[in-house]
C-alpha cells in the first residue's frame, strides 16, 4: 500500500491541503478545532511529513550538526543532554557525528554533516585544528562547546571557568594541610589552563616546592600509570589532582594496587563532576563544571545565530563549583 500523503489528510479531515499543512507546523492562524481535526487524521492514518520535501521549500533542514571529539568522556552527555533539550525545544533535531573516527578514516570530520545540509554547527571538545571551524562559519553558524582554544572570527565559544575550577581544587587540598599536591596534567587549552592555575595557586601559598606535574592523555589508563609512577617516588604526594574523572579513576585503582587508602594515605581530586563521580563506592571529590548549562548557552548561542543577533564571536565560562566527597582528607 502506498504511503498516506497530505492530501488523504485533508479529505479525512474535511479541510483543505494549505490548512493541513498549517496546521502541522503548528501555525496560530488555524482554529484549535481544525488542528485537532487535522492531527487526528494523520495519527489515524499513520501520516508522516515528507522532511526532505519540507527541507527544499523552507531551504532548512531543522538539523544541527554535532561534531564530538571524545565519545569516551561522560562530561559530555551531560553537556549534549543541555544542548539537545533546548534545541528540541524550539524544533530542531541534533546530529551526531564522531570526529575521532572521521579523522582516522582520512575524512574531513566536518564534511559528512555539511552534506547533510545541517542548519548550524556545535563542535563539541578539543579538535586538533580548531581554525578549521572558520572556513564552516561562512557558510552556517559555529559554536564551540567545552573547549578554550582559540575561535576563529564570528564562532562563539561556551565552556567552562578551567582556571577557577583548578584554583578550588588547590585551595581545598591546601586547606586540608596537604604540601605535596601532584597534578595529572591533560592537553590542549583546557589542559593547559588548569595546570598553570594549579601551580599559580601553589607559588600563592609559598609551595612551588611541593608542585609535581605529570602528564597524561586524560584517559583512566593514563591516570593509572602517572599515578603508579607518582607514588614510587621517595618523595610520594599526600594528594592528586587529575584533569578529569576519568584520570582521577585511573589514580584511584594504583592507589588500590599499591595498598594505599583514599582518602587516609591519598587524597584524590577529579574534574568534571560526571556520572563516575557520582557513583557511591567512588564518591570522588571533583569540580563541577557545569556541563549541562554549557550545552543550553551553546544551543542559545546557536539560535540567535539562526535569528541573525550573534555579533561577533563571543566567550561565555560557566561558574564551576567544588563538590567535595570522600576521596579527600586531611594530609596524613
Amino acid at each position: 500500500m502506498r504511503p498516506p500523503t497530505i492530501r488523504d489528510v485533508a479529505d479525512r479531515a474535511g479541510v483543505s491541503k494549505s490548512l493541513v499543512s498549517l496546521a502541522l507546523r503548528g501555525s496560530d492562524q488555524v482554529r484549535p478545532e481544525k488542528r485537532d481535526a487535522v492531527l487526528r487524521a494523520a495519527r489515524e492514518l499513520g501520516y508522516r511529513p515528507n522532511a526532505a520535501a519540507r527541507s527544499l521549500s523552507e531551504q532548512r533542514t531543522r538539523t544541527v550538526g554535532v561534531l564530538l571529539n571524545d565519545l569516551r568522556n561522560p562530561w559530555f552527555v551531560d553537556l549534549l543532554d543541555g544542548l539537545n533539550s533546548l534545541l528540541h525545544a524550539n524544533g530542531l533535531h541534533m546530529l551526531l557525528a564522531d570526529a575521532r573516527l572521521n579523522r582516522r578514516t582520512g575524512q574531513d570530520p566536518v564534511d559528512p554533516l555539511l552534506d547533510l545540509r545541517v542548519d548550524g554547527l556545535v563542535v563539541v571538545g578539543t579538535l586538533p585544528d580548531p581554525a578549521a571551524a572558520g572556513g564552516v562559519a561562512e557558510r552556517i553558524p559555529v559554536v564551540l562547546a567545552g573547549s578554550r582554544e582559540p575561535a576563529p572570527p564570528g564562532v562563539d565559544v561556551v565552556a567552562g571557568d578551567d582556571e577557577r575550577g583548578a584554583r578550588l581544587v588547590a585551595e581545598h587540598l591546601i586547606g586540608l594541610g596537604h604540601r605535596r599536591i601532584a597534578h595529572i596534567a591533560g592537553y590542549g587549552a583546557v589542559g593547559e589552563l588548569r595546570r598553570r592555575s594549579f601551580e599559580a595557586t601553589m607559588r600563592r601559598h609559598g609551595l612551588v616546592d611541593g608542585v609535581v606535574v605529570e602528564p597524561s592523555d586524560m584517559t583512566e589508563e593514563g591516570g593509572y600509570r602517572t599515578t603508579v609512577r607518582l607514588l614510587s617516588r621517595p618523595d610520594r604526594p599526600t594528594a592528586v589532582f587529575a584533569v578529569n574523572d576519568i584520570a582521577a579513576i585511573g589514580a584511584l585503582s594504583a592507589a588500590e594496587e599499591l595498598g594505599l587508602r583514599v582518602p587516609h594515605d591519598l587524597s584524590v581530586v577529579g574534574y568534571d563532576n560526571t556520572s563516575i563521580a557520582r557513583l557511591r563506592h567512588v564518591w570522588l571529590t571533583t569540580v563541577d563544571n557545569a556541563g549541562h548549562e554549557v550545552g543550553r548557552r551553546a544551543a542559545r548561542f546557536l539560535l540567535e545565530r539562526f535569528e541573525g543577533t550573534g555579533g561577533a564571536g563571543r566567550v561565555h565560562l560557566t561558574t564551576p563549583t567544588l563538590e567535595i566527597r570522600g576521596s579527600t582528607a586531611p594530609a596524613p
